[in-house]
C-alpha cells in the first residue's frame, strides 16, 4: 500500500526531504547540442613569426623574382655567343659554340685594352668619391645626431630639401661651376660631386640617433675618453651597418653613374665603364664603325661582378646589426 504524506493544520502537505535526497535523478537522453562530436584537428595559432601563407603574394613574389633574374640570366647567356651566334639562336638560350673565354680576352685586349683603363677610372671614382662621401655621411650624421648646437634645425631642413633635389636638375649649373674653375675634363669633376651625398648624410643621422645611446657616451667621457677616441673605440662599430649601407648605395651610385662623366669628360682616357661601353655601342653605327656587340654584352658582364662581389663580401654586417634595437632596455 502507498504512504502518503500526513496534511498539515493549514491545510497544505508536508514533503519528505529524506525521500527527495535519496530518490535517484532521472537519467536524460541525449540531445543534439550534447552528443560525442567527433575529434578536429587544431589549427596551429597564428603569429608575426609564422605568419599565414598567401597564393597571391607568393606569385607576386615570384614575378618580382622572375623580372629580376631574367635579365641577368639573358646577360649571362647572351655573354656566351659569338657575334653571329647574338643573331641567329634565340636570346635565353645558348648557342651551339660556347665563346665565354674567347669574349673576355677580346674584351680586355680590344682597342689596346681600353677596357682595362676603364675600369681603373671606375675604381679610382668609386674609391675617391664613394669612399669620401661615406667618410662625410658617417662623421656628418653622428655628430647631428649627438651633438646640440645652434642651427641644428636648419641643418636638417637643408638635408631634407637636398634629398628631394634630383642630381640632374644639378648637372648644369654643377658643370658651369667646374668649368669656371677649369677643372672640367678632369677626374675632379666627377670626384668631388660625388662626395656630396645627402641621402647618405639623413640616413646616417637617423642611424646614429638610434643605434648609439647617449647614456654610453656620457660614461665614456666621465671615465676620461675624448672624443676622437670615443668615435674610433665605441661609435663606429656600433655604426658598422649603416656604413655599409651607405658605403653600397654610394658605390652603386657612382659605378653607375653616366650622366655627369657624359657632361663633364671628353678626353676618353678618363671614362669610366658606363661611357666608355655607350662609345663601343655608338661606333657601330658611325660611318665604317665596327660592330662589336658580343664585346658590349661582355663587358656589361664583367662590369657587375665587382658590385655583386661587394654585396657578398659585406653582407655579414647587415647581419650583424639585424637585431640593433629590437630588445627594450
Amino acid at each position: 500500500m502507498t504512504s502518503y504524506p500526513p496534511d498539515l493544520a493549514d491545510g497544505t502537505t508536508a514533503v519528505s526531504t529524506t525521500d527527495a535526497s535519496t530518490r535517484p535523478a532521472p537519467r536524460r537522453r541525449p540531445d543534439a547540442t550534447t552528443r560525442a562530436t567527433p575529434h578536429r584537428r587544431s589549427r596551429t595559432p597564428r603569429s608575426p613569426l609564422a605568419p599565414r601563407r598567401s597564393v597571391p603574394l607568393t606569385l607576386l613574389t615570384g614575378l618580382v623574382l622572375l623580372y629580376t633574374l631574367l635579365p641577368l640570366a639573358w646577360l649571362v647567356i647572351s655573354a656566351t655567343k659569338t657575334q653571329t651566334g647574338l643573331q641567329d639562336s634565340f636570346g635565353l638560350w645558348f648557342a651551339d659554340d660556347f665563346n665565354l673565354w674567347d669574349n673576355i680576352t677580346r674584351t680586355l685586349s680590344y682597342d689596346d685594352g681600353v677596357f682595362l683603363r676603364w675600369l681603373a677610372n671606375t675604381l679610382l671614382y668609386v674609391a675617391l668619391g664613394a669612399g669620401g662621401s661615406t667618410v662625410l655621411a658617417v662623421l656628418g650624421g653622428y655628430a647631428l645626431a649627438k651633438f646640440d648646437f645652434p642651427g641644428r634645425r636648419a641643418v636638417f631642413a637643408v638635408v631634407i630639401g637636398a634629398v628631394a633635389v634630383p642630381g640632374t636638375a644639378l648637372a648644369v649649373p654643377t658643370f658651369l661651376m667646374f668649368s669656371s674653375m677649369g677643372l672640367t675634363n678632369t677626374p675632379w669633376a666627377v670626384i668631388v660631386p660625388s662626395l656630396i651625398s645627402p641621402f647618405g648624410l639623413y640616413l646616417m643621422w637617423v642611424f646614429a640617433g638610434e643605434a648609439v645611446p647617449t647614456e654610453l657616451l656620457e660614461a665614456a667621457r666621465i671615465d676620461g675618453s675624448g672624443e676622437v677616441r670615443i668615435f674610433f673605440r665605441i661609435v663606429l662599430p656600433l655604426l658598422m651597418p649603416g656604413t655599409v649601407t651607405v658605403l653600397l648605395f654610394s658605390m652603386v651610385a657612382t659605378w653607375n653613374n653616366y650622366f655627369l662623366p657624359l657632361i663633364m669628360l671628353k678626353d676618353p682616357d678618363w671614362y669610366p665603364l658606363t661611357l666608355g661601353l655607350n662609345t663601343w655601342n655608338a661606333q657601330a653605327q658611325t660611318a665604317g664603325g665596327e660592330a662589336v656587340f658580343d664585346l658590349i654584352i661582355t663587358g656589361s658582364l664583367l662590369t657587375i661582378v665587382p658590385i655583386v662581389a661587394a654585396f657578398l663580401l659585406l653582407q655579414r654586417y647587415w647581419q650583424s646589426g639585424l637585431a640593433a634595437g629590437s630588445v627594450k632596455e
